[in-house]
């Protein structure tokens, strides 16, 4: 019998990727846990062959946890993102791998981030980063073999979040970095998948490893020129990195004040200390997946021209 493999946020951009990657190589059965397993992205994988059943990823859900877990050969946890105030984003991490182990699930592999507070010595606010940091550290405390993939900034987070406007028949392009600050992006929906197969494939291998999973590496003036050259729109950057920047371009941000200090915490982090650490293996996902797209060709597959995208969960 195929190898059964639970996904948790299983209609996540991750969880999606992951699941649909291992349904259509014909090698796995796939468990999708997801909150409502009637929603259209659900369906949508059901469709793929998924057994989908209701374990929505929040605080309280141990019992269905234990029960979607049960006979699985690995599970792929994930943490969705969520408003640093009252964050309980380490709580259900933790609670989430401890309800795999409890079921028996021999390998987890948990999408990680960097410990920005520990590297920063705590002169950085950035949750989101730090709480997957702090679960990975529990996981390696748990008896269960683990691996785990740490995921670029998203090439999608400028089409959900960040969205550019028309100035006149200029499309400006606010960027959360510096114009010529080279990081590494990454197409979620796309790229998950692969890491994630790949260590299904070889467990011993990537035992107890942080593997970085990057579609390109490139500066905003990148991002922006490759716009411009893809789509024939003229366009121009402007900076969202520093603090006025981001709230003169995105006003409605400044309702939340730790959800402003996250945001520039966690790019000044990758400004000043780099978005990995300096072991990381950056070439790793490109190695074992050649395809992962650049750039260039997200825009061409997704076909983007600056109008706002929502991708649903």
């Amino acid at each position: 019998m195929k190898p059964l493999i639970a996904i948790a946020g299983a209609t996540s951009k991750q969880g999606r990727s992951v699941a649909t990657t291992l349904l259509q190589s014909g090698q796995y059965r796939v468990r999708a846990l997801t909150r409502n397993p009637a929603a259209p992205q659900a369906q949508a994988l059901a469709r793929l062959g998924a057994e989908v059943v209701a374990a929505p990823l929040a605080v309280g859900n141990d019992a269905a946890w234990r029960s979607a877990f049960r006979d699985a050969d690995s599970a792929f946890l994930m943490t969705p993102p969520t408003p640093p105030r009252d964050s309980d984003e380490f709580a259900l991490g933790c609670a989430l791998a401890d309800a795999a182990v409890a079921a028996g699930v021999p390998q987890l592999i948990f999408s990680t981030l960097e410990n920005v507070d520990a590297i920063s010595a705590g002169s950085l606010y950035a949750p989101h980063f730090t709480d997957k940091a702090r679960i990975a550290d529990h996981i390696r405390g748990l008896p269960v073999a683990h691996s785990f993939i740490t995921l670029a900034f998203f090439y999608t987070n400028l089409l959900e979040y960040y969205l550019p406007r028309y100035d006149g028949d200029t499309l400006l392009l606010p960027i959360y970095l510096p114009e010529d600050f080279r990081a590494p992006f990454v197409d979620p929906l796309t790229a998950t998948g692969p890491a994630v197969a790949e260590i299904l494939a070889h467990p011993d291998r990537y035992q107890g490893q942080t593997l970085p999973v990057i579609g390109d590496i490139l500066s905003p003036r990148d991002i922006v020129a490759t716009f411009c050259r893809v789509t024939g729109i003229r366009a121009e950057y402007r900076s969202a990195y520093e603090r006025d920047e981001l709230l003169r371009h995105f006003p409605a941000f400044a309702a939340d004040e730790l959800l402003v200090r996250e945001l520039t915490g966690m790019t000044r982090y990758a400004v000043e200390y780099g978005y990995y650490r300096p072991e990381r293996d950056l070439g790793w996902s490109r190695r074992i997946d050649p395809a992962a797209l650049t750039w260039e060709q997200f825009l061409r597959q997704s076909g983007w021209r600056g109008e706002a995208v929502k991708y649903g969960t």
